[in-house]
C-alpha cells in the first residue's frame, strides 16, 4: 500500500469519526470562521430552533429563558465587536461569535432531548392559559418580534408561575384552591401584558 493510499483512508476514517459531532453543532469548532451574512443567518437559525422547542414542549420556560439568555449575552458581544471595527466583524470575532454558537447549538440540541419536557395538552385552566402564553412567546421568538433578551426574561417568569404552581399543587393534594388559582390567573395576566408589550415595541431581533 503506497503513501498516498494510507493518508487517504486515514483521512477519510477521521472524516467519518467527526462526522456525528459536526451534524449535531451544526458547525465544526476548527472550520473557517464564518461570514457576517452567516453569522447572522446562524444567530436566526438558533432562534427558530429555540422557538420550535417552545411549541412543541421540549423546551420547559427554565431551559428556554437559559439558552436565551445566552443568545443575548453573544448578541450583546456581537454588537459591542462592531461597535470596535467601524460596524464590521474581524475573522478573529467571527471565529469566536462561531465558537460561542456552537455551544449553545449543543445545548439547545441537549435540553430539547432530555427527559425535561412542558406539557403541550395541559386540561386544567391554569396549564391552558399557561400553554397559550407559551405559544405566543414563541411565536415572537420565531418572527423576530422578541429579542433574546425579551424572551429570556418572559420565560423565567413564566418558570416561576410554573414552580409556584407545582409547590402549591404539592402542598395541596395535587390541587390548587380557588385563591391559589385567582394568584396565578392575576400573575399570567401581568405576564400576558409583558409579553404584548415586548412583541409591539422598537425592539427586534
Amino acid at each position: 500500500m503506497t503513501k498516498l493510499t494510507k493518508f487517504t483512508l486515514c483521512g477519510a476514517a477521521l472524516a467519518a469519526f467527526l462526522l456525528p459531532g459536526v451534524a449535531q453543532t451544526s458547525s465544526d469548532s476548527t472550520a473557517p470562521p464564518e461570514t457576517g451574512a452567516q453569522v447572522q443567518q446562524r444567530k436566526e437559525n438558533q432562534q427558530d430552533r429555540i422557538a420550535n422547542g417552545v411549541s412543541n414542549g421540549s423546551l420547559t420556560s427554565s431551559e428556554t429563558s437559559n439558552l436565551e439568555k445566552k443568545e443575548s449575552q453573544i448578541n450583546q458581544e456581537s454588537h459591542d465587536m462592531r461597535s470596535m471595527d467601524n460596524g464590521h466583524l474581524t475573522a478573529a470575532d467571527r471565529a469566536t461569535l462561531q465558537q460561542q454558537q456552537n455551544q449553545v447549538s449543543k445545548q439547545i440540541y441537549d435540553d430539547k432531548h432530555n427527559a425535561s419536557n412542558q406539557n403541550t395538552q395541559p386540561v386544567t385552566e391554569v396549564g391552558r392559559r399557561r400553554q397559550k402564553q407559551q405559544d405566543r412567546i414563541a411565536n415572537g421568538i420565531s418572527n423576530g418580534q422578541l429579542t433574546a433578551k425579551e424572551s429570556s426574561h418572559l420565560e423565567q417568569q413564566e418558570a416561576g408561575i410554573n414552580k409556584e404552581v407545582r409547590q402549591d399543587r404539592k402542598a395541596n393534594g395535587g390541587k390548587l384552591t380557588a385563591a391559589e388559582r385567582t394568584h396565578v390567573n392575576d400573575q399570567q395576566n401581568h405576564l400576558s401584558k409583558e409579553i404584548y408589550k415586548a412583541k409591539h415595541n422598537s425592539k427586534k431581533q
